[in-house]
C-alpha cells in the first residue's frame, strides 16, 4: 500500500519526483509560460541544468543516420550531446556559415537529418554569429538549427531577447532556442524554447526530462523574478552594452588585443601566454579586480586570455581603473620576465 502525503502547497526545497510523475509545481508552468512569451515562441521546457540540457536533448532528437554540425568552438555539453546521439560530428570554422554551406553541399544528401548547433554568444571571446545568414543557409539545405543562448540571452538583443531580437529574425525561423538560468536569470538550470509540438515531443520522451527530478521551487521561483526584472527594466541591459563597449575602447587604447569581442558582457584580454595570465591575474586580484584567466589548453597557447565578464553596476570609473592596472601589470611583469629570461 502506497503511503498517502497530505495536500500541500507550501515551499519546498525540492520537488522530489520527475516533473510527470509527482514533481510538477504551479511554478514550473508559470516560469515556462513567461520565458516563452519573453522569446515569441510557442512553448517551453525547463531543465535542471543548463549542460543537462544540451546533452540530453541534442542527444535524443539525432541518431545514427543524422548529421551534426557544429561551430569549432561550441561548448562542451554541444559535444557531449553529439556524442551520446551516435550522429556524425563534424566542426566548422568558427562563425563561417560559407564553410558550413560548403559543407552541407557535399554532404545533406547523405544523411536523414542534419542538426546545425550554433552559440548566441561565445564565451571565451565575446562575438555573436551572424544568424540571418545561418537561417538562410539551414533553410535551403533542409537542416534544424539549435542556437545556445547561455551567454546572450538577458544580455544581447535592445531588450536582452538574445540574437534573435539583436538580428531582428523571425522566432520560427530557428528550429530550437536553448538557454540558461544561471546566468542574467541568477538560478540554476536550462530550457528548450520552440513550437508547442517540439516541446510536448521532448517533454514524454527526453530522457534527462523524463527521468530527472524537477527543477526545484527556489530555483523556478529565483529565475522567474529575475525574469521579470530584465522584462521591466530594459534600460539595465542598455546599460551594460554601453559599458562593454566602453571597456573595450578602454582596453584597445592601451594596446590590448580583445579579440572580437562585441556587444555581449564578455571582453577578453588575449595576451597570448599562459603563465603570464596566471601571474596577471593574480596581482589584479591584489587590486580588488575579479577577473579569469583562460589558458591552455582550454584554449591554444597563443589565445591564453583574461576574460572579463561586465554588468550594468560596473561604473566608469572602475572600468578606467581595470583597464590602467591591467596595461601597467602586463607590462611590469612582461618586462621582468624579459629580464630574468623566462620563456
Amino acid at each position: 500500500m502506497g503511503l498517502i502525503l497530505p495536500h500541500y502547497t507550501g515551499f519546498s526545497s525540492t520537488v522530489s519526483a520527475s516533473r510527470l510523475a509527482s514533481g510538477q509545481r504551479p511554478l514550473h508552468a508559470e516560469l515556462e509560460q513567461e520565458l516563452a512569451n519573453f522569446l515569441g515562441t510557442e512553448d517551453c521546457l525547463v531543465f535542471t541544468s543548463g549542460h543537462a540540457t544540451n546533452v540530453t536533448v541534442i542527444g535524443h532528437i539525432v541518431g545514427p543516420e543524422d548529421l551534426i554540425l557544429h561551430d569549432e568552438l561550441a561548448h562542451d555539453s554541444i559535444l557531449q550531446g553529439a556524442k551520446l546521439s551516435g550522429a556524425k560530428r563534424r566542426p566548422f570554422p568558427h562563425n563561417d556559415f560559407r564553410a558550413l554551406d560548403r559543407t552541407l553541399c557535399s554532404l545533406r544528401e547523405h544523411y536523414r537529418r542534419v542538426l546545425i548547433c550554433i552559440e548566441g554568444a561565445y564565451s571565451m571571446d565575446g562575438d555573436i554569429p551572424h544568424l540571418p545568414a545561418f537561417v538562410e543557409v539551414k533553410a535551403r539545405h533542409r537542416a534544424l538549427l539549435f542556437v545556445d543562448e547561455a551567454h546572450s540571452i538577458g544580455v544581447v538583443g535592445k531588450t536582452g531577447r538574445g540574437i534573435g531580437e539583436y538580428h531582428n529574425v523571425a522566432r520560427g525561423d530557428v528550429d530550437i532556442w536553448m538557454g540558461t538560468l544561471s546566468k542574467a536569470f541568477a538560478s540554476c538550470g536550462g530550457y528548450i524554447c520552440g513550437s508547442h509540438a517540439l516541446i510536448e515531443f521532448l517533454k514524454y520522451t527526453t530522457p534527462g526530462f523524463v527521468y530527472s527530478v524537477g527543477i526545484s521551487p527556489p530555483n523556478a521561483a529565483a529565475a522567474l523574478a529575475a525574469l521579470r526584472q530584465v522584462i521591466a527594466h530594459p534600460e539595465r541591459i542598455q546599460r551594460l552594452q554601453s559599458q562593454a563597449k566602453r571597456f573595450i575602447e578602454l582596453m584597445k587604447a592601451h594596446g590590448i588585443d580583445t579579440g572580437q569581442s562585441k556587444d555581449t558582457a564578455v571582453v577578453p584580454a588575449i595576451i597570448g601566454d599562459s603563465v603570464l595570465c596566471l601571474r596577471v591575474a593574480d596581482r589584479l586580484n591584489a587590486y580588488g579586480i575579479n577577473v579569469q584567466p583562460i589558458i591552455y589548453p582550454a584554449v591554444a597557447e597563443k589565445a591564453a586570455r583574461l576574460r572579463f565578464f561586465l554588468t550594468c553596476e560596473h561604473t566608469d570609473d572602475q572600468l578606467v581603473n581595470s583597464a590602467d592596472i591591467l596595461a601597467k601589470e602586463i607590462e611590469r611583469l612582461g618586462q621582468n620576465d624579459a629580464r630574468t629570461g623566462r620563456p
